[in-house]
């Protein structure tokens, strides 16, 4: 009998519990405010972090699944068959959401993002017996996004937990409240979390821009992250800058190759899938750092929130991941 392979790309499952449809307005020239200004034809995708993180792993051709609340008649739902992203939608009577970017010639987006439709106690049960059936089995499980009304600032926490009562490993994307929530106890924390100059601040204090200038500050910020709150892994995205990766082993720097930036919507998503693409292949921390770096550098050159192809990151001029001498923190008992 033939011995089972071991070295296929493991499933990545994704939680997209406010999806939305991102709809990409290019604008001829600067916004002015008050004015009136002429577009492009709108483009609209199927978004929300978690399905943005599904969509550029499923450009690898690696397994994944997007879970994500919304009626099989939405048409939310009939875009994202359209992208032939394997998913799983549980039922809900409300729509869901559009957002609106506003890309301007330069590069700068101007995101309005509406508020989620609220989930039901009933609707809350079916997403999560959902999420934990298509987990079985998976490499990782990655939380993004904010939390739609009806549903408690704990949620990811309480679901990490349940995450790794099937052996899974748990990404966290989000901010705010679900953020705090979810690194209340370092005995209940994720395993990675993702947050970007300006999520780091609003937990440890600092000034985000001056985090994003300098990446040892980076570093020992996110080591004390790693510390003070629980997560084995703080992947921390700078921007343009590129992102700095804190682990038990150390803390590396990668910066971004130059690009020509057309939508910053999605970058720091691809850049969570680039990670858990190379990690769940068996990438070393530098090499995991790199892939993220260069899938959320894709992702920024790309109209919209549009996911970035292999063909795309191997165009770019691969970053070095330069060790930082900060000293790895051990974690919290």
């Amino acid at each position: 009998m033939t011995a089972a392979r071991t070295d296929l790309p493991r499933l990545i499952v994704t939680v997209t519990a406010n999806p939305a449809i991102d709809r990409l307005l290019t604008l001829g020239g600067p916004l002015e405010r008050g004015g009136v200004a002429r577009t492009a034809a709108p483009l609209d995708q199927p978004g929300g972090k978690g399905v943005n993180v599904a969509r550029a792993v499923a450009a690898t051709g690696q397994p994944v699944t997007a879970v994500f609340p919304a009626a099989d008649h939405d048409s939310f739902v009939t875009a994202v068959r359209e992208t032939g992203l394997p998913h799983v939608a549980t039922p809900v009577a409300p729509r869901v959401r559009v957002n609106l970017t506003l890309a301007e010639p330069d590069g700068t987006t101007t995101k309005l993002n509406a508020p989620g439709a609220e989930l039901g106690a009933a609707e809350l049960d079916d997403l999560v017996r959902a999420v934990l059936g298509a987990s079985v089995g998976a490499a990782w499980v990655a939380l993004c996004g904010s939390l739609p009304s009806g549903v408690p600032a704990h949620w990811y926490r309480d679901l990490t937990a349940r995450l790794r009562g099937l052996g899974a490993r748990v990404a966290v994307d989000t901010s705010d409240d679900p953020l705090a929530a979810v690194l209340s106890d370092p005995a209940t924390a994720p395993d990675l979390v993702k947050p970007n100059a300006h999520e780091l601040v609003d937990l440890l204090g600092g000034d985000a821009d001056a985090v994003e200038a300098d990446p040892r500050l980076a570093g020992e910020l996110a080591q004390r992250l790693r510390a003070e709150r629980g997560p084995a892994i703080v992947l921390l995205t700078l921007g343009g800058a590129g992102a700095v990766l804190a682990t038990a082993e150390g803390t590396w720097f990668a910066t971004s190759p130059p690009i020509t930036p057309l939508s910053t919507v999605g970058a720091g998503d691809s850049a969570l899938a680039g990670y858990l693409i190379a990690d769940s292949r068996g990438a070393d921390a530098p090499s995991a750092l790199v892939s993220a770096v260069l899938h959320g550098s894709a992702a920024a050159a790309l109209p919209g929130s549009t996911p970035p192809r292999p063909s795309d990151v191997a165009a770019l001029q691969a970053p070095h991941a330069r060790e930082l001498s900060t000293t790895p923190t051990p974690q919290h008992p």
